[in-house]
């Protein structure tokens, strides 16, 4: 742009400032071909935007392979005039999975770090927010597609417990299961800058994060009707058709 218009690159840096204009951003986005799209989506925001009554509503994902890493050498702490600073290599000490459910009503969220990610893992975590739920209280659980959710054993499990009622999100929407948002904050308080030198001090940290959030629980607000997020994809649609033909 400099070359082109006979200018400095910091005269066109600075318009671009003014303007608030940023040419080197790309956000990221992937339409659902899901053929039922339109129904899991109305399903799902439903259930925020009027849960029903002697319920709870749980969003319900598991992040997996979450890494222990250990830096090479000792991080130094920030002080005045310096920030904190930690090697750009890690040792990698083994992984864990968190399985997390969100209530969407008061933002508390029922956590197990366990080794892996297969239906048996999940028919466990299933248990445990079976004990951890007044027994009074139907359960509706947001989920992904996972295969292990609809795994025979799985489905063997939810017919013995029908207080249990999944809603699956449509592929390729993980932005609708609210949970993501959660861990999108334990990985930015708990994770991204620890040093974990085994897998136990990093389900250590995982669990103080959860212990912490779940006394001061901060619900998140859904807003989006279905049809306004609808219009939005319609409107994608056409967008990227016209992009493609």
């Amino acid at each position: 742009m400099a070359a082109a218009q006979g200018v400095s690159a910091a005269t066109v840096q600075r318009i671009w400032s003014a303007r608030g204009l940023r040419p080197h951003k790309v956000k990221t986005f992937k339409l659902s071909d899901d053929p039922r799209f339109e129904d899991k989506l109305v399903d799902v925001v439903g259930l925020y935007l009027a849960p029903p009554e002697q319920a709870v509503v749980l969003c319900m994902d598991e992040k997996s392979q979450i890494q222990a890493l250990d830096r090479t050498q000792a991080s130094l702490p920030m002080k005045k005039g310096r920030a904190g600073t930690m090697t750009h290599d890690y040792k990698r000490n083994g992984t864990t999975t968190l399985f997390a459910a969100l209530d969407v009503l008061t933002g508390k969220v029922i956590g197990q770090c366990l080794p892996r990610h297969r239906h048996e893992e999940f028919l466990k975590f299933l248990r445990t927010i079976d004990k951890e739920v007044p027994k009074n209280l139907r359960i509706h659980l947001i989920l992904d597609n996972y295969a292990t959710h609809t795994h025979p054993n799985v489905t063997a499990w939810l017919a013995k417990h029908p207080r249990f009622e999944l809603h699956f999100t449509p592929t390729s929407s993980s932005w609708l299961n609210m949970v993501e948002r959660f861990f999108g904050k334990l990985t930015d308080k708990a994770i991204r800058r620890g040093v974990f030198q085994s897998v136990p001090d990093l389900i250590a940290a995982i669990e103080a994060y959860l212990a912490a959030a779940n006394d001061h629980p901060t619900p998140f607000v859904w807003t989006a009707t279905a049809e306004s997020i609808l219009a939005k994809v319609r409107r994608g649609r056409v967008a990227l058709e016209t992009i493609t033909n």
